[in-house]
């Protein structure tokens, strides 16, 4: 079956690509190669990354990839041909349908490129005896950093500044910043990523707040103190998000816990989305509850970010809303994106699917969880 006219692909034949710039199309076999793999949502930064780290492994071990530019879902998955694995990325929709669709393909492996793993029905996967694995960890310095940039831009306009100098307007009203120094933050998320964050913190001398589900060593160690969530809502200066989308976390900012926020709080989040509700934060924004909110994540970004819409009209009214705020700063889904994290994240899903099919299982395998009786 020959992939139908709207996919875009590059057939990657890792013996012949020997210069990342040049990827030769329909070279090399796939079937003497350990595993066949269909990437989807690929842009020229993956292909490039893959190409190196698979260029690194030994013959017995390389992979053959085919790139799809279009995201998966249960329409594009039905020009799978020859493939047992596929390779997805945080936008792309493994439903019940794609993930049956998938099965019927020859599928039995589901490579996720990325940490989060709430766009695949994981159930549906188990009883299919579909595997999923994924990567639980590629750079916490990549995210955390960002997260520190767009808080550092937030705070003194550098944003409003860069237009500003541009046009040859030097003016200082309306760019007046605080300091951070002796300001408290509040991070949600005591994992690999908000330590990190923390850690920035703590050298530009902010007190440090955090919540997790349990104690943190490391965080205890730096001068880090837990609270309960609704103590950090009302003693932090800045929230910074870090944790998990669950049922638990979804839409923890709210109208509830924007009431208990100090006036002029500042919010970031580059979690994920869903963590704040937008129409909540967009009616504190109006009422000048909060001095501003900066994110990487949206929680309705699948329809917008990893392209470029700018010649299409934003047909989001909420998100539209939300790009009007002088004091609000949106990076498209960016945080991840470093050399050392890219490179990362293709070595860990080659390695994940090397392991697979070599061993039959691998550390990174995500679980559906266990039916409710």
């Amino acid at each position: 079956m020959k992939p139908s006219f709207f996919t875009n692909i590059v057939r990657a034949g890792f013996a012949s690509a020997k210069n990342s710039s040049h990827f030769s199309f329909g070279s090399g076999s796939p079937w003497n190669r350990l595993a066949r793999v269909a990437v989807f949502s690929a842009k020229k930064y993956d292909i490039e990354h893959f190409e190196k780290v698979n260029s690194e492994l030994d013959d017995k071990s390389k992979l053959y990839f085919e790139y799809h530019s279009e995201e998966l879902n249960e329409k594009t998955a039905k020009v799978i041909d020859g493939h047992d694995t596929v390779c997805a990325f945080v936008n792309d929709k493994l439903n019940a349908k794609c993930v049956s669709i998938l099965k019927e393909r020859g599928v039995d492996l589901i490579a996720l490129r990325c940490a989060g793993f709430n766009n695949v029905d994981l159930a549906k996967c188990h009883d299919l005896g579909i595997k999923v694995v994924r990567v639980p960890a590629y750079s916490p310095y990549a995210v955390a950093e960002h997260a520190m940039a767009l808080l550092l831009s937030l705070n003194r306009r550098i944003h409003k500044a860069y237009n500003r100098t541009k046009e040859g307007n030097f003016a200082l009203d309306g760019l007046l910043g605080t300091d951070l120094h002796g300001k408290t933050v509040g991070i949600v998320g005591a994992g690999k990523i908000g330590r990190c964050f923390a850690n920035i913190c703590k050298g530009i001398g902010m007190n440090i707040l955090y919540y997790d589900v349990q104690e943190n060593t490391e965080m205890n160690q730096i001068g880090a103190t837990q609270v309960p969530l609704t103590e950090l809502w009302k003693q932090s200066d800045v929230i910074s998000l870090h944790c998990p989308l669950t049922p638990e976390t979804k839409h923890m900012i709210n109208k509830d816990s924007l009431n208990q926020m100090k006036p002029n709080v500042i919010i970031i989040n580059t979690g994920r989305g869903a963590l704040i509700h937008t129409k909540a934060a967009i009616q504190a924004l109006k009422q000048k509850k909060i001095a501003g909110l900066a994110i990487d994540v949206y929680e309705m970004e699948e329809n917008i970010f990893f392209r470029d819409a700018s010649t299409e009209v934003m047909d989001d009214d909420v998100f539209a809303r939300l790009l009007t705020f002088p004091n609000v700063i949106v990076t498209g889904h960016q945080a991840f994106f470093t050399g050392e994290a890219l490179t990362n994240i293709c070595r860990t899903t080659v390695e994940n699917i090397i392991e697979y099919r070599k061993k039959g299982l691998t550390p990174n395998e995500v679980v559906a969880p266990p039916k409710k009786q």
